[in-house]
């Protein structure tokens, strides 16, 4: 079995939680316990949930971290949308923003079915026998 990193993903997580710390030192330092945080930590939710899900035993708690990494990503994406109403970044920067947000999103939820599926396929071949 591939560990995490290996999952597609995850890396284009990565690639978000990477760019999203480096725009955090563009930020006013008022910030630095508001927003700042809260965008971190959001970002870094994603990569750590799909993660942590990766180590579980069960498809079913593996799925269920990816939810709350799901949960995550939206979140990172409503502090983006802080920081653009604030204008800390601009429309250029949101939209480039937005797109990686997307692929994590569509990654994510097809990694979810990805599960879901083996799941169901797991279940039905335990039955079978």
């Amino acid at each position: 079995m591939k560990g995490f990193e290996d999952l597609e993903v995850w890396k284009e997580a990565r690639t978000l939680r990477k760019i999203i710390s480096e725009l955090c030192n563009s930020f006013p330092s008022e910030e630095k316990y508001k927003l700042i945080d809260q965008i971190l930590r959001s970002s870094r939710s994603v990569t750590a949930n799909i993660a942590e899900g990766h180590g579980r035993f069960h498809f079913q708690e593996n799925i269920q971290f990816c939810r709350q990494a799901r949960g995550s990503l939206t979140e990172t994406l409503d502090h983006l949308l802080c920081a653009f109403d604030e204008e800390y970044i601009g429309e250029a920067e949101l939209n480039t923003l937005k797109q990686q947000y997307s692929l994590v999103l569509r990654l994510l939820n097809g990694y979810i079915s990805y599960l879901k599926k083996r799941k169901s396929d797991t279940i039905a071949k335990i039955e079978t026998n």
